[in-house]
Parts: C-alpha cells; structure tokens; sequence
C-alpha cells in the first residue's frame, strides 16, 4: 500500500512540473542605437530591430530571451564574464573581435556616414584634412577604425568620444563638434526624428552585423544561425525592414 501510495505521489509531482523548462539567454544591447536597439519611450521597454528580430527567433526556437541594457564599450566584457550570453545589438563583425568571440552569420550590411549639420559645407576631404572636433560612439568599430587610420595617415581633425550616436548629434547641434562619424541607419533615425543634420558623405567599407556569443557555446551558435535563416525565409522579416529600416 505505501508503495502504491508513493508511485501516486510521485505520479502527481510530476505532472505538475512541466515536460522541460525552456532554456533563458541574456542579449546585451546599446540602449541608445535606433533603429536597431533603443529603450521606448512609451513602455520604457526595449526595441528595434534587433529586439524584435530576436524576440521572433526565441519564440521559434523554443528558447527564452531577455534584453539588458548595458554601456556599449563594456559589453564584449560583460559576455566573456558571462554577466549576458549574446550581442544583438548591431555589432559589427571585425578580426578585432573575433578573437575573444564567436558570430553568428551576418543578418544586415550598413554603410559609414559622416554627419554634419544640415547648413554644413563640409565634405569628407575636408573632415579628414581640416583642424575639426569629429565626434563618433566609443567601443564602435567605426571608432577604433578611425583612430586607427588617423594616427596612420596624420589626419589633423580631433576626435571626441561620445556614449552613443544620438548624443554625439547633440554635440553635433550644440557646435561642440563639427562632424560625427556613424553607421547610416542610425544618422537616418536622426535626420527622420526632424534633427537639422544631413549626411556628408560615406566613408570607409561598409560594416556586417552578426550576433556575438562566446566562443565555447557552440549551441547557441547553432540556435542562432538557424533562427535567423528561418527568420528571413519568414514574411515577418520584411515587416520587420519596413518598420525599422525603411522610413
């Protein structure tokens, strides 16, 4: 009798917990790089296209994702002190990086711009050969990339480091720098939020997003590559362009 009253217990246990619990992930992203990672302003939540990007491939590869907010020039830490497991943030994929961390195949492709004010004369010849304050986002390839050709090149302009995009168009607006060098779409978001910026010019080769993951989690790797290659298969991955990337 005890033996079958166990069984039944036990049976009961059981049944109450679920056939398998879904395994959670952290994404760490920029909190301030629209249109591809942002905090919304009306739910104070975050969003873009990364966001919902992976928010779609979590909920179609059965796993769990959270987005954390974090400081751009600390993330590539915080994933290698396992503070987050992934990067879907609009990180670029560089040599640089890809000897601490793995991607993903790239998802998106976007060009460097430099941005001036809307009644600016200035050219990219000019921003590379006048005496100007150039603002760009630290811990950006675009920043590690342009201090890199400065100091090879003896490229006269001054550079200034800003905490995102957005703030470095404020500068920008406040005469505090002359041009700011960034990824397009983010110069767009700026130009469409009614920012009295333009942009300059191009400059440089243009940049592949891929998502970043340790280099020891294979799986995730895995779950990554295919989610995204059922997300662009999908109808929702063209939604998601026109939403986000095609204003």
């Amino acid at each position: 009798m005890k033996k079958l009253i166990v069984c039944a217990l036990l049976a009961a246990v059981l049944a109450a917990v679920p056939a398998f619990a879904k395994k959670a992930y952290v994404n760490g992203i920029d909190p301030d790089y629209p249109p591809f990672a942002y905090m919304d302003e009306k739910t104070g939540k975050p969003a873009g296209f990364d966001v919902d990007s992976m928010n779609w491939i979590a909920k179609t590869m059965g796993f769990e994702v959270v987005h954390k907010p974090m400081a751009w020039d600390g993330i590539i830490p915080a994933l290698l002190a396992k503070q987050i497991d992934m990067v879907d943030s609009g990180m670029s994929i560089t040599p640089e990086r890809a000897k601490v961390v793995q991607f993903s195949n790239p998802y998106w492709t976007v060009s460097r711009v430099f941005v001036v004010p809307a009644d600016s004369k200035l050219t990219p010849a000019d921003i590379l050969s006048k005496k100007i304050q150039l603002g760009v986002q630290r811990g950006t390839s675009e920043a590690n990339d342009i201090k890199k050709e400065q100091e090879e090149k003896k490229y006269p302009f001054e550079l200034r480091f800003y905490e995102s995009s957005p703030l470095a168009v404020e500068d920008l607006l406040n005469g505090r720098i002359q041009a700011a060098l960034m990824d397009e779409l983010p110069a767009n978001n700026a130009i469409e939020n009614g920012r009295a910026v333009k942009k300059a010019g191009t400059h440089g080769e243009p940049d592949n997003f891929g998502v970043a993951m340790r280099k020891d989690d294979k799986e995730l790797q895995k779950l990554v590559n295919e989610g995204y290659k059922k997300l662009m298969a999908d109808p929702y991955w063209k939604e998601l362009q026109q939403k986000y990337l095609s204003k």
